[in-house]
């Protein structure tokens, strides 16, 4: 019982220790009822307990009943907190995913042990350390590929193309992936970042990497922060990357919780790094927590424009506690942050549970209006709404099915193993339909379009209920709703030289090509840069005054 009696001891310090200013009387009965069922239940269940099970289910029960970013990090789950907040972890530096019976490698990062020693996308992992991997999970394979920075691994693939199994000794290293993804040139003119995590340091890596564009370009003319996909982390890395484009002592973001110590206000501290050149920051409906907090104060200060999808939703702030005698912790939501202009831009109000647990959206009724450092108009209760809109990628269901069962993936393995280079990266596109439906061919694919399905389900029924006049009628409009492979692929060729060439662009070069070659079909991108190039519009967006 030794194990479940710390656990509880460890809960019940948490509770104490963050409840100064409740009502001791509510407390001490509350953790009493807590203590004694949980004594009787031990004493009196029929069969054992799992006390560590049992206790962790508890957790999970109250923790369910608020939002879900207060949460317990058990022991075994501190090396992945601690990935998320620092951006380290040691391992050979490269992602994998599901293909099949093996996990395969998706792609190595530049500079790492996976890219040096040189594994490749696409190679089937057939052993770690003599452990066969066959019908092992993402999970799983990515645990054995972490260890001590040092330490040597052998992994045993299986390459596409190649008859015999090649084993490949490596070191493992500290990996730390650079917050700063792709730093380039757009149009000549144009400096653009993307900007990937909000942790230890990253904003030292930002500046870094925009110091570095402008040394190599000084008339650079516009700056495009690319926060799309970022989900957020530090508060603090989100205050200093907004003081790189903001003059200092500017309001940046603040903080309000019960407790007075949560209530703060965090200000530009330094002098910024450029807080003149034009500045777009890129969002989309997955930036999230300090991706909204940049995006927010840019926009209330009046210092750039925001150009894409309205930002996820994400408010409120979490601080980390120790829990006593565990290595584990708790993360619990201890405030709500608000933008420059007093605005709090969560979504979702966790603290309103309908009857059935479920959460509502800030209803557009009750949203309140704020105005920005120069009066323009942003409104509070859903995410920072775009200054310039542009309309989200939709793809069509016959992409959805191609990725989802890594068809595409694997064509971009194939591809590269008959073609070993492609012209400039960054303006190439695939455009061979007739080998990709050869391809498909050899993997047996068919694809039923939007209704088909449906259809063949009813289908079904009218056959099982012996109605066969409706079964003929249905025969028939499911075949003039059909497309062969050949027409589906050719309705969809748009849509399928955009995935693969950038998918087929990371093989050569990797992420750096990857992102190169999306360039071209990104409306994201063109519009931040049209901006840029309309010197008249970017500052009527922003109601400059003349």
């Amino acid at each position: 019982m030794q194990k479940g009696k710390f656990w509880l001891m460890g809960l019940i310090a948490v509770v104490v220790l963050t409840a100064a200013g409740e009502s001791y009387f509510e407390i001490n009965k509350n953790l009493e009822l807590f203590s004694s069922f949980y004594k009787e239940l031990l004493s009196n269940y029929a069969d054992p307990i799992d006390q560590e099970k049992v206790v962790k289910a508890g957790i999970d029960a109250m923790l369910g009943s608020l939002d879900p970013y207060t949460t317990y990090i058990p022991e075994g789950d501190m090396a992945n907190y601690k990935f998320q907040t620092t951006g380290k972890y040691g391992g050979i530096g490269a992602t994998v995913r599901d293909l099949g019976d093996y996990i395969v490698i998706a792609e190595p990062y530049e500079g790492f042990p996976a890219q040096k020693s040189g594994l490749k996308a696409g190679d089937a992992i057939l052993s770690i350390d003599a452990t066969d991997c066959k019908g092992k999970s993402v999970d799983e394979i990515s645990h054995f590929l972490k260890g001590p920075a040092g330490s040597i691994i052998t992994i045993k693939v299986q390459r596409p193309g190649t008859k015999e199994p090649i084993s490949i000794p490596l070191q493992r290293e500290e990996i730390h992936l650079n917050a700063v993804s792709y730093a380039g040139l757009l149009d000549g003119q144009f400096g653009y970042v993307r900007f990937t995590q909000f942790t230890d340091n990253s904003a030292r890596d930002l500046e870094r990497a925009l110091r570095q564009l402008k040394k190599e370009n000084p008339s650079i003319k516009g700056w495009i922060l690319d926060l799309r996909g970022n989900p957020g982390g530090l508060l603090t890395e989100a205050v200093d990357v907004a003081n790189l484009f903001v003059t200092k002592n500017s309001p940046i973001v603040s903080t309000r919780g019960r407790k007075p110590s949560s209530t703060k206000l965090f200000k530009a501290l330094n002098e910024p790094f450029d807080a003149q050149t034009p500045l777009i920051v890129l969002t989309a409906r997955n930036s999230a927590s300090a991706s909204e907090i940049v995006a927010g104060a840019i926009q209330d200060l009046d210092r750039g424009l925001v150009v894409g999808q309205r930002s996820f939703g994400k408010g409120l702030v979490q601080t980390t506690f120790p829990l006593t005698g565990l290595r584990a912790q708790i993360k619990i939501t201890t405030a709500k942050y608000y933008t420059p202009s007093g605005r709090c831009i969560q979504a979702l109000d966790y603290s309103h549970r309908n009857s059935d647990g479920s959460v509502d959206k800030v209803a557009d009724s009750l949203k309140h209006a704020f105005q920005t450092l120069k009066g323009r108009t942003v409104y509070d209760g859903g995410g920072i709404e775009p200054d310039a809109p542009v309309a989200a990628k939709e793809y069509s269901q016959l992409m959805s099915v191609l990725v989802t069962k890594n068809l595409l993936f694997e064509y971009a393995t194939h591809y590269v193993l008959n073609h070993p280079s492609v012209n400039s990266i960054r303006d190439w596109q695939w455009n061979e339909i007739a080998d990709l439906e050869q391809f498909l061919e050899t993997r047996s694919f068919t694809y039923e379009a939007a209704g088909e399905t449906e259809l063949t389900l009813l289908q079904k029924k009218a056959k099982e209920n012996g109605e066969q006049e409706l079964l003929e009628e249905l025969k028939a409009f499911k075949a003039s709703l059909h497309r062969s492979l050949h027409e589906s692929l050719q309705e969809n060729k748009s849509e399928l030289s955009e995935l693969l060439s950038t998918e087929i662009a990371s093989r050569y070069a990797l992420q750096k090509g990857r992102f190169q070659n999306a360039f071209q079909f990104d409306a994201d991108i063109k519009e931040a840069t049209r901006l840029l190039k309309d010197k008249l519009n970017y500052e009527q967006l922003l109601q400059l005054k003349k």
